[in-house]
């Protein structure tokens, strides 16, 4: 297993984060959705406590905990004063080696993994962007983690506990620790803990063909709701920040183009932005905005403009922009131990190493127009992946 860890002096809690190799991309086929309920049935009992026990210890130690569901990984998360550490980490092993998966305990969690998807319905935004990604991304990266109906309907309780048996991998776990803590101490705990432990984990597929160039789901109402996305290289790129910065002149403030061009001088749409989506193997830059019906092709036109427009130059007060942007959100990181727990496990699940804060404000401040709009014209975004959900289809 791999152990990282930052400490941080002048805070009194601690955040860990556990990556289980059990994400969307790599369940069996026939089980897309499964991540989401085995992430609620793990605390539905755990060692030798039950449901409630379980819950009621966790309470106990003031712990915040949560579950989410990516391409690769399931994972755990919890945050708690620094002194109720040592007591923590057993329920977790407990709730990863340990789970008693009781058969009446699992259709309660797989109501709720339904419950869940069918109130995407209610969020066309957030299925929007689920079907975009879903079309983009070569399978099986781009499965939705909050399942399928069909295939969340036909899934038993035999099947899912025979995925959670065979999904702990040690060597393909990663597990990091941030806030006021003793690493030594950590590494000591976790090894008595997990020492035991065996697994070959889940296997990852190779990657097929991407999905459909433009998709569109009829439904009725007054709105449509857009999605688009392009190619970009990933986060193990060497344009990473020249990529993230001009996401920012896209989408990062009020002030960004799409926001000023979309919205505010035209009228086109109620809700626009963009966003960089990186996973290991593959990336894009996404863009999402709902409109009504007779505005749509015009609210998508103008957006596709705006993204080749970009390569054509990028001014000072946009360039400061970008980089006040990411520099705050580097330095909101840096004020959590829960999200700079996040931030040491992904950089090292997708560059094999932690990047230093200094180095990333670094990397930023290093950023040019020139460089960036160097990047845009090598790297034109040309080719785009669509999705609209509402009465009226798009042409891209």
């Amino acid at each position: 297993m791999t152990l990282l860890g930052e400490r941080i002096e002048h805070v009194h809690s601690v955040s860990f984060h556990f990556l289980l190799p059990a994400g969307a991309a790599l369940l069996p086929d026939g089980c897309c959705g499964a991540g989401e309920v085995i992430a609620d049935w793990l605390f539905r009992g755990a060692g030798d406590r039950s449901s409630r026990q379980l819950i009621d210890a966790l309470d106990g130690l003031g712990i915040h905990h949560s579950t989410s569901v990516s391409a690769y990984h399931l994972a755990l998360r919890a945050s708690m004063e620094a002194g109720n550490l040592n007591k923590a980490l057993p329920l977790f092993a407990d709730i990863i080696l340990r789970p008693q998966l009781a058969p009446d305990q699992f259709e309660p969690a797989r109501q709720l993994a339904l419950a869940e998807l069918a109130g995407l319905d209610d969020d066309p935004r957030q299925k929007t962007l689920i079907v975009l990604y879903e079309q983009f991304f070569p399978d099986p990266l781009g499965r939705p983690s909050v399942g399928k109906h069909q295939e969340l309907a036909w899934l038993t309780a035999e099947k899912t506990a025979a995925v959670v048996r065979s999904m702990f991998d040690p060597a393909r776990v990663i597990f990091g620790i941030c806030g006021k803590y003793d690493f030594d101490a950590v590494c000591n705990q976790m090894e008595k803990l997990f020492d035991s432990c065996t697994g070959k984990g889940l296997g990852e597929s190779s990657l097929k063909q991407r999905g459909k160039p433009y998709t569109h789901l009829q439904t009725d109402g007054a709105q449509v709701h857009i999605g688009l996305m392009t190619p970009a290289e990933p986060a193990t790129s060497r344009f990473f920040y020249e990529i993230a910065a001009a996401v920012s002149v896209l989408s990062g403030s009020m002030s960004s183009r799409l926001f000023t061009e979309v919205r505010e001088k035209r009228g086109l749409c109620y809700a626009v932005g963009a966003n960089y989506r990186t996973l290991r193997d593959a990336a894009g830059i996404s863009c999402y905005a709902g409109t009504t019906p007779e505005k749509a092709q015009e609210t998508t036109d103008v957006i596709l403009e705006q993204f080749r427009r970009l390569r054509e130059g990028i001014s000072e007060d946009e360039l400061l922009r970008a980089k006040v942007g990411l520099k705050t959100s580097l330095i909101m990181q840096t004020e959590s131990t829960s999200a700079r727990a996040a931030g040491i496990t992904s950089d090292y699940f997708l560059l094999g190493r932690i990047r230093p804060i200094e180095e990333i404000r670094q990397k930023i401040e290093a950023l040019s127009a020139e460089n960036i709009v160097g990047y845009l014209q090598s790297h034109p975004f040309e080719h785009f992946t669509a999705v609209s959900i509402g009465p009226r289809s798009i042409s891209v």
